[in-house]
């Protein structure tokens, strides 16, 4: 008989590649969640679905009895309390692993370590907030969590990705520079271009948490990243490539995006200082990173079937227009 997983949020985009990473490697899986968003898995039937808020504990523990999973993967603990609870509901299970972030350091470090730097602290007040300020405080506080379980016998793990991309990504951050280079000749990447901030295929996440539940050791936390990380402008060139066209890449620093009425933190997927995560704690598992080229062609494809533009989480293409036309003054 196959080991069975339960993935807490398995249908939109983290968790739905996570179920499909685990029946590629044939686990049985039952999803948990409110049932709200479409079942990919619904005509599967080595895919079972159980129908909860997480934030009810006693469908939790109503999940473990009647699922009795041997895996847990948690995409959905964004508080605290939520780590809390499901480790003590499934502290008896083979694994726990808890999808936290790279938003939970609290120093920049290039790059960052999971055993050397710093979480950022988390009050009373940030640990039941819901804001995007405080993700970074709650998903420390979840990694914490996780500690404490560990320490009390839960092989309770972390994994850490920074931004995510790749097929079915609902927040269309990605998607915003995928249709920037599909659909213009000259785009526009806020400062010089070689701001770096780290991302990750979202299929290779799926990969690290199993890898993490079948290998990982309780307790500890595992950063998980591309293999190489583009800095802006190379990221805009590789999805040039991958759409099969070309771009004239048109840098614009703070005065000139100004004049337009534009800010660099404008722009998705733009930082100040250096973004990095260093992957070698989860490589020493035996993961490997999926190479651009397959990532994104995959990314790509998924993005033209979809309605997804993006253009909503950056400056649209009118401001994009008056900061060209300012940059042609110069």
């Amino acid at each position: 008989m196959s080991d069975h997983a339960l993935v807490i949020g398995g249908t939109r985009f983290i968790g739905r590649h996570t179920v499909s990473e685990f029946l590629e490697n044939d686990y049985t899986v039952t999803v948990f969640n409110r049932g709200t968003h479409d079942n990919p898995f619904a005509d599967d039937d080595r895919v079972d679905h159980f129908e909860g808020d997480r934030k009810e504990e006693g469908r939790l523990r109503l999940a473990r009895e009647r699922v009795d999973p041997d895996v847990v993967v948690d995409c959905v603990a964004y508080q605290p309390v939520d780590v809390r609870t499901a480790t003590d509901v499934f502290a008896d299970v083979d694994a726990y692993v808890y999808v936290s972030s790279g938003a939970s350091y609290g120093a920049e470090r290039i790059p960052k370590r999971e055993d050397e730097t710093p979480l950022h602290d988390c009050t009373t007040e940030q640990a039941t907030d819901d804001t995007m300020e405080t993700y970074g405080n709650r998903k420390a506080e979840g990694d914490r969590a996780v500690f404490s379980a560990a320490e009390q016998g839960v092989n309770a793990m972390a994994v850490r990705p920074p931004v995510v991309y790749g097929p079915h990504d609902y927040t269309e951050r990605f998607d915003y520079w995928i249709d920037r280079a599909d659909s213009h000749d000259r785009v526009v990447v806020p400062g010089d271009g070689t701001n770096l901030w780290h991302l990750v295929y979202v299929k290779d996440v799926a990969s690290a948490l199993r890898t993490v539940a079948e290998r990982g050791e309780a307790g500890e936390a595992y950063n998980v990243g591309d293999g190489h990380a583009p800095i802006l402008r190379e990221w805009v060139d590789l999805l040039a490539e991958a759409c099969d066209t070309s771009v004239e890449i048109v840098t614009a620093g703070a005065r000139e995006l100004a004049a337009a009425d534009v800010e660099l933190t404008d722009f998705p997927i733009y930082r100040e200082y250096p973004h990095l995560l260093d992957t070698n704690k989860l490589r020493s598992l035996g993961w490997r990173p999926t190479p651009h080229e397959e990532a994104l062609a995959a990314t790509v494809a998924d993005h033209r079937a979809s309605d997804r533009t993006g253009r909503e989480n950056g400056p649209d293409r009118e401001a994009e227009e008056r900061v060209l036309g300012v940059l042609e003054t110069l």
